[in-house]
This record gives C-alpha cells, structure tokens and sequence, in this order.
C-alpha cells in the first residue's frame, strides 16, 4: 500500500546527493547496474512500439553496456545521451565513442549530446539512478517532459529490501543508518502518475550479491553509491571502526548456504509508464503549451 506522501522516502541529504551526481565512476558503470540494465533491457521485447526516437538518463553510471544492447536493439532510432551533470558529459561521450575499427560502429546509431528533440523523445531509458534522487518527484517530472506523446519511460532502482542484512548489523551494533531509506514500488507507481504518466507497470526481483572477503565486498558497495541518509556517521570514522566494519561483515554470511560468503540482498525495482496525450481541464479560460497543443492538433487530423 502507498504511504503518506509527507513520509515517504527517501530521506537523503540533498547536498550529498548533488556531491555523488558529479562523481564520475573511477572503473566504469558497475556491474550491478550492467546486470540489471541487461534484464531490463530483456524486457523490451514485451513492448510493440517501435521508438523512431529514444534517450539515455546518465549511461556513464547506469550502465555502458546496457546502452549498447538498447543502441542495437533500436539501430534505425536516433540515439540521444543525457548526463545531468555537465561534468560527466564529456566523459560519458569518450565512454561511448567507438573507435574506428570497433564494430560498434556499426551496430547502432551513433549517440548524440545535444538537445533532444522538443517534442520529446519516444522512449526514454533511465537506469538505477532515481533512488539516488533527493527529489524523486521532481526528477520524474523532469523525465514526463523529456519523453513524447505516445511515448514511454523505462526505468530500475533499488528498492527498500536493499542491504537490509548490512542495516540489521547496523542497528545491532548502535551505528547509525547504514543507508538512505528507499522507496517502495507502489509509492513509485503513484509518483508517476502524479506527474502524468498512464498505465505504470511495476515488478520487482531480488538479487544477492556474495563476496569472499570484507574487503572485496566494501570495494564493490562503493561503486555502487554512498549513504546519502542525513543522520549517517557526521565526520569521518578511524581505522578502528573500519576494522570493527570488517570484523563484523562475515556474519552476514548465511549458516545453511553460501560457502561461508559475505552476502547482501538487493531489492530491485523495474518501472514502466506510457505518456498519454495532454488534456485540457474546463474553464473559462485554458493555458497549454505550444508542444500541448501541437500534440492535440495533431492527434486529432484525420490519419494522425
């Protein structure tokens, strides 16, 4: 059930959140985020519309790889990337950039910085990047505004079962959180209509990640984002918490299975919402956009 708007998560600190948007990765996108872009990506076959246009909300941490398959799956449609923070852009098109002998070049359109088109793009792909949102709604609304009339959003996040082994030990121990809380799918369902998408359609997997050792596990949690939770750790932690973090991390291996690996499950959340034509409320007086407008004029000629 969807909870009270002015309570639901995330709780993130909005000025952590702006520090880690302009992060670039230091070893490419993670593979946690390659995973999951290719079983969403795997989804797609389940959608008849044929984008002639599509975009990609932050590839450079939401999954290089993932771009690719969607590049090649749409070869005929124009590419357009969007990394929100200007400092990522040019890294994000050397990341994509195919060289002259690689037969990238040839699989699929080549990706494109500038401005999408007004109107909007027919499909826009935004990969585990909104639970990292200290204003959901407003990135959501954002995402309405970029994609066309007609045509869809496809998006993953992580979802409130995240870590909940690593919060657990947290909580044991009298540490604070070991995470920003994450939102629930159906709130995510609710938040997308409010911003004027139809027909969501949510479903939801867990995944359990195993490493051998405390060091190889805390490696990859890095890549993978930061606690952005306002009442986290307030300074620094020493050497003798990192040892104490380290220490305890092996209980989280399971008793019955596992080989004794550190393990931690990731809730992973998978969304999907159509923009339908705008509609124009009754009154004495009625303000739309010029791109409203030419999408109802539009739609209304006989063989639109």
């Amino acid at each position: 059930m969807a909870t009270d708007p002015a309570r639901r998560p995330p709780t993130i600190d909005p000025t952590a959140a702006a520090r880690w948007s302009r992060l670039a990765p230091a070893d490419g996108s993670p593979w946690l985020h390659e995973e999951i872009g290719r079983r969403m990506e795997d989804r797609l076959q389940w959608i008849k519309a044929q984008p002639r246009t599509w975009a990609d909300w932050a590839p450079l941490r939401g999954g290089l790889e993932a771009h690719e398959l969607v590049a090649r799956r749409y070869r005929e449609a124009a590419c357009f990337v969007i990394e929100p923070d200007a400092d990522l852009a040019a890294a994000a098109g050397e990341a994509l950039a195919a060289p002259w002998w690689s037969a990238r070049r040839w699989q699929g359109g080549k990706a494109r910085f500038d401005a999408p088109p007004e109107d909007g793009v027919d499909l826009l792909w935004a990969n585990m990047s909104l639970h990292m949102a200290a204003d959901p709604e407003a990135l959501i609304a954002r995402w309405h505004r970029l994609v066309a009339t007609d045509g869809f959003l496809m998006f993953s996040c992580l979802g409130p079962d995240t870590v909940r082994e690593l919060r657990a030990l947290h909580a044991r121990l009298g540490w604070p959180a070991a995470g920003h809380e994450y939102t629930d799918m159906h709130d995510w369902g609710d938040m997308l209509v409010h911003a004027g998408f139809a027909e969501p359609v949510m479903d939801m997997e867990r995944i359990v990640l195993t490493w051998a050792t405390p060091e190889a596990a805390l490696a990859e949690l890095r890549t993978l984002g930061r606690n952005l939770h306002p009442a986290r750790f307030p300074a620094l932690r020493g050497k003798a918490w990192h040892r104490a973090l380290k220490h305890a991390l092996p209980e989280l291996a399971p008793a019955q299975e596992g080989g004794g690996r550190i393990a931690l499950t990731f809730e992973v959340i998978y969304g999907h919402a159509f923009k339908p034509a705008p509609r124009v409320a009754l009154s004495a007086e009625s303000a739309v956009s010029l791109r409203e407008m030419r999408s109802m004029l539009q739609r209304g000629r006989p063989g639109a």
